[in-house]
């Protein structure tokens, strides 16, 4: 049986890389031809000059609250907010909302959302019948796994979500292979199915998402028979990551390019470090250019032990906006990476909120690079003249701080 999507997977990395970054120009100059909102964020960029992942890291990064100020300041002409690149009609089959609302046009490309690579490394294959119990309701992530299992010949049965009798009764009498959704919804389905009876033996594999899923209960779903494999998709991006039979770390998709960025900023941090996963898609239907996911992840050094080449990543790692609220004031991880921009002796900062609410008091952890006299009096200026509020200045050595890309660490009693 063959053990891959398809060749792309095997390629070198410097092919791959060639490949991507030789794309890249050609689909700024896209976004910006079509795209009302990439002609504006983008109007001094010189598309022919974004070769290089350097050039890349030049460009501004995209937040999800500011897609979405743009759509509602748009909402009567374009509620895509100038950010489609086609319109209504064949070529936009489907449009969904996520939370917000956010609004997400679908393109017409055979398995749109990129998901058939990441069901097929999950043991997915032709002629299987795939319980699919993402929700269909205005979201998109029952339509991201339809069309991945398509793409690898899978039949679909759209039972959606809830009504956990009718599911099981669905399972016992199709016998259907495989399993997706979220991981908390199978695993209802599982104990449910102890509970009463129902024969869903036929179950041995899925992908899951949508939740954290710890190696806990992916443990113990092997133990009930079914292998349980995890993707990284969002409604905007569609498919990202995806974990493999390796179980090391998450594989990225063969036409996205991700970088890790400090939170706050649009800067790459070395290969290993925590910070937020920045995604740009080459998708000409919906082009989002260095889209800052809010996640956190790092990437994984070598390649998958299976044989896929692609950069790996960690998986989830929590959340990059660390937006706290400080003696009524709100702080943010960009206000950290001002201040840390000043002084080049700053390696790495790290603000702690400790204390108590109403009675907090705040710390700037510094690792420098070297530390000159009234180094630390001279950070604690800048911090009040960014922030409006006082911190005390700690500074360290470098490699002193931990690498889990927070910026802001609110140590706060809520007692």
């Amino acid at each position: 049986m063959n053990s891959f999507f398809d060749d792309l997977e095997q390629r070198s990395r410097d092919e791959r890389e060639a490949h991507l970054l030789a794309a890249l120009p050609g689909h700024v100059a896209h976004a910006k031809n079509a795209s009302r909102a990439f002609a504006q964020s983008l109007a001094e960029v010189d598309a022919s000059r974004v070769t290089t992942r350097d050039a890349l890291a030049k460009l501004p990064v995209l937040r999800k609250h500011e897609l979405l100020e743009r759509q509602r300041a748009h909402k009567d002409t374009d509620a895509f907010g100038g950010f489609a690149a086609v319109v209504r009609g064949p070529r936009m089959p489907r449009v969904f909302a996520s939370p917000g609302p956010i609004y997400e046009p679908e393109g017409a490309a055979r398995d749109y959302w990129r998901a058939g690579r990441a069901m097929f490394a999950a043991g997915f294959r032709a002629g299987d019948l795939v319980h699919n119990a993402f929700s269909y309701h205005m979201t998109p992530g029952a339509f991201i796994m339809e069309s991945g299992a398509h793409a690898v010949g899978c039949t679909v049965f759209p039972a959606g979500t809830g009504q956990t009798e009718q599911q099981l009764q669905a399972i016992a009498e199709l016998k259907p292979d495989a399993y997706s959704g979220t991981p908390s919804f199978l695993r209802i389905l599982v104990e449910k199915a102890q509970e009463t009876g129902a024969g869903i033996a036929s179950l041995r594999k899925a992908m899951v998402g949508g939740e954290a899923f710890p190696p806990s209960l992916r443990d113990w779903f092997g133990e009930q028979g079914i292998a349980a494999y995890q993707c990284y998709a969002t409604a905007d991006l569609g498919m990202v990551a995806y974990e493999t039979a390796s179980r090391e770390g998450m594989v990225v998709e063969e036409s996205v390019i991700v970088e890790i960025v400090r939170p706050g900023t649009g800067d790459p941090v070395a290969e290993g470090e925590v910070g937020e996963v920045v995604v740009t898609v080459l998708n000409p239907d919906y082009p989002l250019i260095r889209f800052g996911t809010g996640d956190l992840s790092a990437v994984l050094p070598g390649i998958c032990p299976t044989g896929r080449t692609n950069m790996r990543i960690k998986g989830w790692m929590g959340r990059a906006d660390q937006t706290t609220k400080i003696r009524g004031m709100f702080v943010h991880p960009s206000q950290v990476a001002d201040v840390a921009r000043r002084f080049p002796e700053i390696v790495k900062a790290r603000l702690v909120v400790s204390g108590e609410m109403a009675n907090d008091t705040m710390t700037l952890h510094v690792e420098a690079s070297s530390n000159p006299r009234d180094l630390d009096l001279r950070i604690g200026e800048a911090v009040r003249e960014v922030t409006k509020l006082r911190a005390d200045v700690v500074m360290l050595a470098p490699g002193s701080l931990p690498n889990d890309g927070k910026v802001i660490e609110d140590a706060r009693s809520y007692k």
